[in-house]
């Protein structure tokens, strides 16, 4: 792999008494998508909430640009450099898309005075929503505000994004310039993790993927090689995977 931006290593929590995440082990590299795959119930959300401080690791070690960052509270990673961008659709309705924007920047807790030139860098990124800077965050389609909310996280400019099944909802256009959204962030050197059902369609797009079954990582490897092994697509995906 390249440089690496994220290890987790060997991470073991769950909700109340029930575990689900057994050891989950992998590496994330540097300016690079590297998405997970795997069935329902593998995990895959979980971890993100573990990465992300929402969830208490009860063992194992996660590692952001070498610093342990295990069990560090959201404000914390945010600071450090990362953005997690979760499934469904987290904004306010009823405010315009500047001020979903601008509420964004209030809870990263960036300074007032660097904030405007940042919120405009970002509009400049997605022309449809500088078009629409003044709307309501409602009337924006399903896409646009997966991308209203990939702003927000952008603020920051992090250096590491998780993000959470994003092609929930959206058209299979909608879903190709999401993932567009998603290959020019990775061109401008971030590093993305990406848990995605729509397997196919993301692991075209990614350098690498993980496949995770019931809270253990069962493989690590480049994202051509896993999207055109049949095992894989009869193993962990029902077949559909694999042509």
């Amino acid at each position: 792999m390249n440089d690496i931006v994220l290890e987790v290593r060997d991470i073991v929590g769950g909700y109340g008494p029930m575990t689900i995440l057994n050891g989950t082990s992998f590496d994330v590299a540097k300016g690079a998508i590297t998405t997970i795959i795997g069935p329902n119930g593998a995990g895959k959300s979980t971890a993100f909430k573990a990465i992300f401080g929402l969830l208490k690791v009860r063992s194992g070690s996660i590692r952001f640009l070498g610093r342990d960052v295990t069990n560090a509270p959201p404000r914390r990673l945010l600071e450090a450099g990362i953005c997690y961008v979760p499934q469904g659709r987290n904004i306010f309705p009823e405010l315009s898309v500047r001020h979903n924007i601008e509420l964004g920047a209030v809870a990263a807790g960036r300074s007032i005075t660097d904030m405007p030139r940042r919120i405009e860098a970002a509009l400049d990124r997605f022309p449809v929503l500088r078009r629409k800077a003044n709307q309501q965050a409602s009337t924006l389609s399903g896409g646009e505000q997966k991308q209203l909310e990939i702003v927000r996280g952008l603020l920051l400019d992090p250096k590491l994004v998780l993000i959470d099944e994003p092609s929930i909802g959206l058209s299979p256009m909608m879903v190709q310039e999401t993932f567009g959204i998603l290959k020019d962030l990775r061109a401008r050197g971030v590093s993305i993790l990406m848990v995605e059902q729509n397997a196919r369609s993301a692991l075209e797009i990614s350098d690498y993927g993980i496949v995770l079954e019931l809270g253990q990582t069962r493989i690590v490897d480049k994202a051509d090689r896993i999207l055109h092994d049949p095992r894989i697509g009869q193993l962990f995906l029902g077949g559909g995977l694999a042509a």
